[in-house]
């Protein structure tokens, strides 16, 4: 089955349950026999999804192949706009990196975990953007809502609020997540942010069955029948010492090392969720452990910048 960026030759779906979904990146062997991690793979395909991050799927899926290098200079250029993809870019340019302690969820923005949920959530999750949070940014000048994806399912009839970490320790990653959750989760909370984005989707004619999601949205809806409809994906990307202790993903060990990782941190987040609401949140933990979390984000930075300078 294709999927929108076919991203399933780099990235495993290895575990998927209904409130767990992890992921990971192997290794490929080198012409001198010895093996890396897949890196440089990952980073050109999230480069692929800059465009439709940026601009959205509203303004059209499909590109002439004459236009997918001047959209994609575009989309460099729309993300550097925006202060926090800036800001990071410089630090990480000066071999600097965000801290787990730094709590500007603003500035952690630029470090891509968005970016990464994007991806996870349209060709694993078989969902369609809302809205594009970067292009309303650039476009309107303040940001359209708080959580880092807004998608639907269509066919489900599910709307899919995403909240993403890119983290050193997993555990840190979790409990943000787990704060986020608490701030965002509330009636109010919820009402405000509906309202934004149900302004928004007023300007595009092409989102399918767009009454319904205004209607879920509105503040006449209650919110136990809002929280039926609505799927909560937790994206925590975080540093994984696996991806330096072994080198082969298909090998049982690792196998064994890291689905045990990834039920412990589960267990984490479960014996750490204390939200009132949690048995009516349909909340879906994504893991996705990378090798090196600062060479990632070093590597999409510089990526994106040498497509910034070709439109100078």
């Amino acid at each position: 089955m294709s999927t929108p960026f076919n991203s399933e030759k780099i990235i495993t779906h290895k575990i998927n349950e209904a409130e767990l979904s992890t992921f990971l990146v192997g290794f490929d062997i080198n012409d001198d026999g010895t093996t890396s991690y897949r890196i440089k793979p990952l980073i050109e395909k999230l480069s692929q999804v800059i465009y439709e991050f940026a601009f959205g799927f509203h303004n059209g899926d499909k590109t002439d192949n004459t236009e997918v290098l001047p959209k994609l200079i575009e989309a460099a250029q729309s993300i550097y706009k925006i202060d926090s993809f800036q800001q990071v870019k410089d630090i990480y340019t000066n071999n600097g990196s965000i801290t787990d302690d730094v709590d500007d969820k603003f500035l952690r923005r630029g470090e891509f975990g968005e970016l990464i949920l994007h991806l996870l959530l349209r060709d694993f999750h078989n969902t369609i953007p809302l809205l594009s949070k970067v292009y309303f940014k650039d476009s309107f000048g303040h940001t359209v809502h708080g959580f880092d994806a807004v998608h639907i399912e269509p066919e489900s009839k599910t709307l899919w609020l995403g909240e993403s970490k890119l983290y050193t320790n997993g555990k840190k990653g979790i409990k943000a997540l787990i704060k986020d959750i608490d701030e965002h989760f509330k009636s109010d909370y919820l009402n405000s942010e509906f309202l934004i984005v149900s302004k928004k989707l007023k300007h595009f004619d092409n989102i399918p069955e767009k009454d319904f999601w205004l209607d879920l949205m509105s503040k006449s809806t209650k919110l136990k029948d809002q929280l039926k409809s609505i799927n909560i994906p937790l994206l925590c990307t975080y540093n994984c010492d696996l991806f330096s202790k072994h080198s082969d993903e298909e090998n049982q060990t690792f196998i064994d090392e890291y689905t045990s990782e990834m039920f412990e941190l589960k267990k984490y987040f479960d014996d750490n969720n204390h939200h009132p609401l949690k048995t009516k949140l349909n909340i879906i933990l994504i893991l996705f452990p990378v090798q090196n979390k600062v060479e990632l984000v070093k590597g999409l930075h510089n990526k994106l910048s040498l497509i910034q300078q070709l439109g100078d």
